[in-house]
């Protein structure tokens, strides 16, 4: 089975990149796996400090999954599964696509903002030629109704 890797965090577009991950999945057999990244540089505190702030990451990490996990089984019939690791996320996508030979696409949400589609659609299309598995990127400010319509 095919799987779409898709990126949790707390951006706006991140809810379009999950439905579209769950979409596509639905409509073609596959699979969503869903990684969240714990940034080392959140956690340059002492242990004790740097103890609590990973496990308050993780159970805010956990709950956001849980949204998302209950909306993509209950409407799209999709079981997505939850990867939580730490370091950088460019990294960590790399390390899991090349551990998870089922991962397919990449699919990340890109920001609407003056700013551009954000870092890590910048670093992830900068370096598309040398990636593994194509990368969809889809636009933070696509309505529901649109991305249902294209997937």
């Amino acid at each position: 089975m095919r799987k779409f890797l898709v990126v949790l965090d707390d951006s706006r577009e991140c809810l379009n990149a999950m439905r579209y991950a769950a979409y596509r999945a639905a409509h073609t057999g596959g699979g969503v796996v869903i990684l969240a990244v714990i940034e080392q540089e959140d956690m340059q505190h002492f242990m004790g400090v740097a103890d609590v702030m990973r496990t308050e990451a993780r159970e805010r990490i956990e709950a956001h999954y849980e949204v998302f996990a209950k909306w993509m089984r209950d409407r799209q019939g999709v079981h997505p599964s939850l990867e939580v690791r730490e370091g950088d996320t460019g990294q960590e996508i790399l390390k899991l696509v090349e551990e998870d030979p089922t991962i397919g696409i990449l699919v990340l949400g890109a920001s609407v903002e003056k700013g551009g589609p954000g870092p890590l659609v910048t670093q992830m299309t900068r370096n598309a030629g040398t990636l593994p598995i194509p990368v969809t990127v889809v636009p933070g400010d696509l309505s529901k109704e649109r991305l249902e319509a294209i997937t």
